[in-house]
């Protein structure tokens, strides 16, 4: 077999890069090469405008020209740009160096900038620029692409909670008959699950470093002990929605990515959570799927309609887990002041983040597809009073009745209930009036609390 060497989806190693390529190529723009490169540029860039203000005599303040010329190379900032930067790379064999000597050719017309050419990456380690870099991205990827796909797949649930909030259920714990839910409750529980894992999100603050070699300002001081050089790291960091990590060795610590990944991953289970709950509701046939017409859900069983959203949302998810949880348990760790290992994990938080994508799309898709059978549903509730043994014995509690719980468990235990009996007990019950004629009123499909209210109010 030939392969082509220009990458498509039939020959790409990845399937993110091929077969899945259409639903994550929105991440290109954050978690690629290119990406990467461009926010090197940014962040050497605007170090270097934030010197020419700083005070130093050497380095004037640069005209309003020279100024607008460097962030013309970061607005324009082009594939092509990334690509003859990585020529630059093959020969230095460094990757920050090459973005360095791009930056001074695209300088050598400006005859203000090139005198002051040797301020670019002026006492920076390569991970100044790399630390600050990433925390861009994953900045800028949670705020315009990761928190509004979560926050859409919330507000999907949201409006399944309210519209089925009155669809009574027959519950399941340890996978038997329990006292009935609703629908919409149950939509619920993970609609407020998910809203608190994504407040958790959101309360991370991406942290950053530029402080030298071993993080103490080494060189900053030993070239101009004048300037307050953690001040003016700090308002660099700030200016790019960033918060200075003051204690660092030559690396920032990734502690509030670690954060960040375990948040995810949290956020990720409660995801999981949910396909295998809806998987469960397909099997008992409470849920159904709207089919689409020239789909196909087996090759040999025509009848077949498939929950594959589900399925293939719990997959990916048990990818991106597996990822995320090894970068949180990895990157905090580093022998002494710095070592390489970071850099190579780093590369595969876009991958990570194309499973969760992958997912979250996957499970949002599921949701859209589905509609209640409440035929079954109504009819299974209808079916097991014994449901109400605990209705029941607790209002014998209330009024000091003999055993109540020994008295429903001998009359239901591993027996088939049906109304009658349940009737004929109650009547039989030494019970104030109204108590009894409540109990006498309440049906399996009445016996669920506030579930209602609680899916209505989420």
């Amino acid at each position: 077999m030939k392969i082509n060497s220009k990458l498509n989806e039939l020959n790409a190693i990845s399937p993110l890069d091929g077969r899945y390529l259409p639903a994550v190529k929105n991440l290109q723009v954050y978690f690629s090469e290119a990406s990467l490169i461009f926010h090197r540029v940014e962040v050497e860039i605007t170090w270097l405008l934030f010197l020419s203000d700083s005070g130093i005599p050497e380095f004037p303040p640069l005209s309003k020209k020279s100024k607008s010329h460097l962030l013309d190379l970061v607005k324009d900032f082009s594939e092509s740009n990334a690509k003859h930067i990585k020529k630059i790379e093959k020969s230095l064999n460094h990757d920050v160096k090459a973005v360095e000597y791009w930056i001074k050719e695209n300088i050598s017309n400006d005859h203000d900038l090139l005198k002051v050419s040797g301020f670019i990456h002026f006492s920076c380690t390569s991970d100044d620029i790399n630390n600050t870099s990433y925390a861009l991205i994953l900045s800028r990827a949670l705020k315009f692409l990761i928190i509004p796909i979560i926050s859409k797949l919330v507000q999907k649930l949201k409006k399944l909670s309210i519209q089925y909030a009155d669809q009574p259920m027959l519950s399941r714990t340890h996978g038997q008959p329990a006292s009935p839910t609703t629908i919409g409750k149950e939509f619920a529980n993970f609609t407020y699950r998910l809203k608190n894992a994504l407040n958790d999100i959101n309360s991370i603050k991406p942290m950053a470093k530029l402080n030298g070699a071993t993080g103490n300002y080494n060189a900053h001081l030993s070239a101009c002990p004048e300037i307050n050089w953690p001040a003016l790291s700090k308002r660099v960091l700030n200016s790019l929605g960033l918060v200075q990590n003051q204690y660092t060795t030559q690396i920032e610590p990734h502690d509030w990515m670690c954060a960040l990944f375990d948040a995810v991953a949290r956020l990720n289970s409660i995801i999981i959570d949910l396909n295998r709950d809806i998987w469960g509701y397909f099997s008992l046939g409470y849920f159904v799927q709207i089919p689409k017409t020239h789909e196909i859900g087996s090759s040999t069983m025509p009848h077949k309609v498939n929950p594959i959203d589900f399925e293939n949302s719990e997959g990916n998810l048990g990818l991106a887990n597996s990822i995320l949880r090894h970068m949180s348990e990895k990157l905090p760790i580093s022998r002494w002041q710095r070592d390489l290992t970071d850099s190579t994990v780093l590369r595969n938080i876009g991958v990570a983040f194309g499973h969760c994508i992958l997912a979250w799309k996957a499970c949002f898709r599921g949701l859209n597809k589905i509609k209640i059978n409440e035929i079954i549903i109504n009819n299974e509730i209808d079916e097991c009073w014994e449901v109400l043994a605990e209705p029941i014995q607790t209002v014998m509690r209330r009024y000091g009745l003999f055993e109540p719980y020994e008295q429903l468990k001998e009359l239901t235990r591993g027996k088939k209930v049906n109304k009658e009996l349940i009737q004929n007990f109650i009547q039989e019950l030494n019970l104030p009036i109204n108590a009894k004629e409540q109990l006498a009123s309440m049906t399996p499909r009445s016996y669920i609390g506030l579930a209602n209210d609680f899916a209505k109010i989420i």
